[in-house]
């Protein structure tokens, strides 16, 4: 399977986007689902993921209250809709999945992965 994220872009701060990552086959049903960030000199960290088949989410406690990950099987995609969006959420935002997988907040345990939407937030 391969992911195609977007719907990241110039926003202000207090501002609202929604990623969307894009799956190329109808499997992707079967797979859990993250969304990881990458700030400039930072390493690469989790943010929101959600099980196969949907029945559980977890959520980066910073952005709890802010974020939220959501699935439509039917158009193979995930997404990631964020609110209240500060400067510090800044970051290149990648889409992944794993076959059968839970929640997952570990990088490694993610096969696929998608090339990353950029989001900016200014002040």
């Amino acid at each position: 399977v391969q992911l195609q994220a977007s719907g990241g872009g110039l926003v202000q701060t207090g501002d609202s986007l929604r990623l969307s990552c894009a799956a190329s086959e109808r499997t992707f049903r079967n797979y859990a689902k993250a969304w990881f960030r990458q700030a400039p000199g930072k390493e690469r960290a989790f943010v929101a993921a959600i099980t196969w088949g949907g029945g559980a989410t977890r959520v980066e406690a910073s952005v709890k209250d802010r974020f939220t990950i959501s699935e439509d099987n039917a158009k193979n995609t995930v997404y990631l809709q964020m609110t209240s969006l500060k400067p510090e959420d800044t970051a290149l935002y990648y889409c992944a999945a794993q076959c059968l997988g839970g929640a997952d907040t570990q990088i490694d345990n993610y096969a696929v992965w998608g090339q990353g939407t950029q989001v900016t937030v200014s002040s």
